[in-house]
């Protein structure tokens, strides 16, 4: 059986991690291993992760003694990673119990170097506020256009494509390396079944509309160094699909 190492950035994330390391001890799918990579928390974050990972050696802890930002702390996870299959988690998040099984299976079935999957989308005491459905496969040129593709969801293959890192920047550097990735094969291709929760939390930086689009619109020019013209056209799709899924869709109850 082929292993998969599970990328978890943590930073004071103590009021959430316990049961983001369940979700993933909980898989049907039994060879994995955590990189929870800690960025500088001061609160009770690794003595949770500590007393974990003392009954389970699957969970790796890597620490940094300052923040570093999120980008910086999935690299040094995915560097550290044994793992054949790259897979992301946030330390909020939840994964449904079959996520891995499902997902592994349809990757070495279809021969598929990067996938994605719908996942659900939750509030803080965890009852589902939508669902998050995506479809058809997605290339450079789409994601350009929106980004469907959730981290939480998220899996590639390091036999076909070698280990990619996120570039250092603060925000969207998620979204930044999919399109590392979608630069060497044709398409990310998506399970349309949910296969995992994403918490919507009050004041987190997802929340904050304006602060995502300005961090969108660096990605474009200061990372994808693309043309004022193009940057222009891409947001301008990226804008109208927040204010579709923000907006449009939640009253039709979609």
């Amino acid at each position: 059986m082929v292993k998969v190492s599970i990328v978890m950035p943590a930073y004071n994330s103590q009021a959430y991690i316990s049961s983001a390391i369940s979700s993933i001890q909980a898989q049907t799918f039994p060879d994995w291993e955590i990189m929870i990579s800690d960025d500088g928390s001061i609160d009770g974050t690794i003595d949770i992760v500590r007393k974990l990972q003392a009954g389970d050696p699957r969970i790796r802890l890597l620490m940094s003694a300052k923040n570093g930002g999120a980008a910086k702390a999935r690299n040094a996870a995915i560097e550290a990673a044994a793992g054949r299959y790259i897979a992301f988690l946030d330390s909020d998040d939840l994964w449904k119990p079959k996520k891995l099984e499902r997902q592994i299976a349809f990757m070495q079935e279809k021969d598929v170097a990067f996938s994605f999957s719908s996942y659900d989308r939750v509030d803080e005491a965890g009852s589902l506020v939508s669902i998050h459905r995506v479809e058809s496969p997605v290339t450079y040129r789409n994601l350009l256009k929106s980004c469907v593709i959730g981290c939480l969801t998220a899996v590639y293959d390091t036999h076909k494509l070698g280990k990619i890192y996120m570039p250092d920047i603060r925000k969207r550097q998620d979204f930044a390396l999919w399109l590392r990735i979608l630069k060497e094969v044709d398409a990310a291709y998506p399970l349309t079944e949910s296969l995992a929760q994403y918490r919507v939390r009050s004041g987190s930086i997802s929340s904050n509309k304006l602060k995502a689009a300005q961090y969108t619109w660096s990605v474009y020019r200061d990372v994808e160094k693309l043309d004022l013209a193009r940057s222009t056209y891409y947001f301008a799709h990226y804008a109208a699909a927040g204010v579709l899924n923000t907006y449009v869709k939640p009253l039709l109850g979609s």
